[in-house]
């Protein structure tokens, strides 16, 4: 296929960006030296702009002029979470996966830097799913930051933006859903309790270990689920 002007002005102000002819925060010149620049007519170099601006590599801003964001990992991939939000059946599976070999790998290394003030914080976030042990959307909330605050531990801000995208909030309230209904309760919150010890004794090890079991259980129960759903369907893929 062919590839268009835009596609080729995209290309051309992403190795401006990336080479570092416009660092991150710089402004871009106007539009009209911008197009010149890149050897590119103004109507495909301003649809490039608008392109990259919906990625968060650029900001338009209004009367101003156009800026090179931070370029920070959770701006970047602040897109992954709607990409996840919308698949099904297999490609859900594919995304657990993805967590299993991400998640405890990330808890492991949470345990060899947390901090003392990190990990009072993750043990609040505990205490609070205990107290909302019957409420599936508190449990919900309180489930994606305790998460969040273990992987935000290992200091590395890529590796966060990577998990936030693919929890989906959708999954984790139908797998809570399930677990509260299971009466099972019980078992997942102290499979994170597991995690909050091995934390505390900082012990990489047993804090993947415990990561592993988690998220295991997690993906049992959801292939259970899928596969009861194809069944209603008919067989459905």
């Amino acid at each position: 296929m062919a590839r268009s002007l835009t596609d080729e002005a995209i290309d051309r102000i992403r190795e401006f960006v990336s080479s570092g002819r416009f660092p991150a925060g710089s402004k871009l010149p106007p539009e009209h030296e911008l197009a010149t620049e890149l050897g590119i007519s103004r109507s495909p170099t301003r649809e490039a702009v608008k392109a990259l601006a919906l990625a968060r590599v650029l900001e338009v801003r209004r009367g101003d002029g156009t800026y090179v964001t931070s370029l920070a990992p959770s701006l970047l991939l602040e897109g992954l979470g709607s990409a996840v939000a919308l698949m099904q059946g297999g490609s859900v599976l594919e995304l657990t996966e993805v967590r299993r070999l991400l998640e405890p790998a990330a808890t492991g290394l949470a345990a060899t830097r947390i901090t003392d003030a990190q990990l009072r914080a993750v043990g609040e976030l505990l205490d609070a799913m205990h107290e909302a042990v019957e409420d599936v959307e508190r449990l919900t909330v309180l489930d994606a930051a305790f998460h969040r605050a273990v992987v935000t531990a290992t200091g590395n801000e890529t590796l966060t933006a990577l998990l936030d995208g693919i929890s989906s909030r959708t999954l984790r309230a139908r797998v809570w859903r399930g677990t509260v209904e299971r009466g099972a309760t019980h078992v997942t919150l102290s499979q994170h309790k597991a995690i909050y010890d091995a934390l505390a004794d900082r012990d990489p090890a047993v804090a993947t270990a415990a990561a592993l079991m988690h998220v295991d259980t997690s993906e049992r129960w959801l292939r259970t689920h899928l596969a009861e759903v194809r069944e209603l369907d008919g067989g459905a893929p």
